[in-house]
């Protein structure tokens, strides 16, 4: 398995990096190309990372806070990098590029929870996010759920088939390793018993354990 981060020689500079990022989310920010979409746009900061996290979309409270995984589900995502690294809320939010299928929140599913993006709006976003990983190259990506897992690995089985494991791919042009995580929705019980809380521990560890964790987060 490949863990070496490549040298970045040929990119240019954070500072001009950071105003692409910025520029894109200014575009972002106007886009209004899905009219079943409930605005705002929802991102993250311009941070220039080696480490690419996709969620799946904003739930209703994201837009308000403007800012991703601000809510419950986030608590407990930060919950597991914590434990598994030492990195608060705010220094994970300021050393690692979040994005999403979706930027928009979906609305409500009629049988409860939040509505799963069309096919449609996810290809809406899609450029937005070629565009992003093409400006970060990162060396890790970390899928959150099933349809981020989908996006980046095109798996669509069990999550016991690819949480806990470390894969190497091109996504977007760009090689890099993937550790799969599941969503840490409180709707979601798959992370709390077995096989999944065993499989999200083994998962945990390789994150903590990959060079591009370890140079955002030194420990001593």
């Amino acid at each position: 398995m490949a863990l070496k981060i490549p040298a970045r020689a040929e990119l240019p500079s954070p500072p001009s990096l950071q105003r692409k990022l910025g520029l894109l989310h200014d575009e972002l920010d106007a886009c209004k190309a899905c009219p079943t979409m409930i605005g705002p746009v929802v991102h993250g900061p311009p941070v220039v990372s080696r480490i690419f996290l996709l969620g799946q979309a904003p739930g209703p409270r994201e837009g308000g806070f403007g800012r991703p995984f601000a809510w419950t589900a986030g608590r407990t995502l930060f919950r597991w990098f914590q434990q598994a690294t030492g990195a608060t809320e705010d220094e994970f939010r300021e050393r690692i590029y979040m994005a999403a299928v979706a930027r928009c929140f979906p609305g409500k599913a009629r049988g409860g929870g939040d509505r799963r993006p069309s096919p449609e709006e996810i290809a809406r976003c899609k450029p937005f996010i070629a565009r992003e990983v093409e400006i970060c190259q990162p060396s890790l990506i970390l899928p959150i759920g099933t349809l981020a897992i989908e996006q980046v690995l095109g798996h669509k089985g069990p999550l016991v088939d690819v949480v806990g494991q470390l894969r190497r791919v091109t996504w977007h042009g760009v090689e890099a390793d993937v550790i799969a995580l599941p969503h840490p929705s409180g709707a979601s019980t798959w992370h709390q018993t077995d096989p999944g809380k065993t499989l999200l521990a083994a998962a945990m560890e390789r994150v903590a354990a990959h060079p591009a964790i370890r140079e955002a987060f030194p420990r001593p």
